[in-house]
């Protein structure tokens, strides 16, 4: 083979090579992200109203807990520093830190790692294909996490969730749920998609988007968290409200001019041809 033959096929093997990493490489996640409230903005922020179970699919067991539910439950001497579990944390002030571990030789990410900004829980999502462990291990916050790619979609599977709530009004997520997420960019913008199955309070599943913005100059800022006595009651009482006896219930619907039944959720106030049912499902 002469030198100029050799020269070509070198060049092309280096090109191939070149071409061929490009088409395999995935998305870079790693920085800074800036979180955007426009979305779900009144919820998200000062937080939705008692009886709004609007849009949720739920079912009977989980509205009599949020029926059930008084926000002086986070007052509590043990309730005070408990963190957003990794299906909610998204929701709350979460500006966030992505990083990853790569693999020093194939220079494969064998885990991401993110970090919020809300009382800084760490979560970790695996890459490696680990199996997952058995059903009774320990439960956590943040639950284990494994991630694949479709496409440049990293998906996220994560189970071993302790028991969490799907709005900051009550209503439940069991520790049985399973949360699958896809997280997207689109440049400067990533996307979250998460989608909470659970076998106990949802009879479909539930899905949400939640959005940030590249921010270079972002820098996570300590936290700390000290339980202190705010409110003095008896060391055996814990705020409740039983059955049928929290006067708030119907404050939403009557505020908003929708029907009760409306407002008290289920799968089909999930879809937009539920605007022509309303009447027929209040009788009139």
């Amino acid at each position: 083979m002469s030198m100029h033959r050799l020269h070509v096929s070198c060049l092309a093997i280096a090109v191939c090579a070149v071409l061929g990493s490009t088409a395999l490489a995935h998305v870079e996640l790693t920085g800074g992200w800036g979180q955007r409230f426009h979305e779900d903005l009144p919820e998200r922020g000062a937080g939705p109203e008692i009886g709004d179970y609007l849009g949720l699919p739920i079912n009977d067991a989980a509205r009599l807990r949020a029926d059930s539910w008084d926000a002086g439950k986070w007052t509590m001497l043990e309730r005070q520093c408990e963190p957003h579990p990794a299906d909610y944390a998204p929701r709350g002030p979460a500006s966030m830190r992505i990083s990853s571990t790569v693999d020093p030789v194939s220079q494969d990410v064998i885990a991401w790692h993110t970090t919020m900004m809300w009382m800084l829980p760490q979560r970790t999502i695996y890459m490696d294909g680990r199996s997952r462990p058995s059903p009774y291990a320990q439960h956590s916050w943040q639950g284990f996490s494994t991630g694949e790619w479709e496409g440049d979609m990293l998906k996220v599977t994560t189970t071993h969730l302790k028991e969490g709530w799907l709005r900051r009004n009550g209503v439940p997520r069991s520790e049985k749920a399973t949360l699958i997420e896809y997280f997207i960019r689109h440049g400067e913008y990533l996307t979250l998609v998460t989608i909470v199955k659970d076998p106990v309070y949802l009879t479909e599943p539930f899905v949400r988007t939640s959005n940030w913005v590249a921010d270079p100059g972002f820098q996570l800022s300590p936290f700390s968290c000290i339980p202190t006595v705010e409110i003095e009651r008896p060391r055996d009482e814990v705020p409740h409200n039983l059955p049928g006896e929290n006067r708030y219930l119907n404050e939403f619907a009557s505020k908003h001019g929708l029907p009760v039944s409306a407002a008290r959720g289920g799968a089909m106030t999930m879809y937009p041809d539920y605007l022509t049912q309303m009447g027929k499902v209040d009788g009139r």
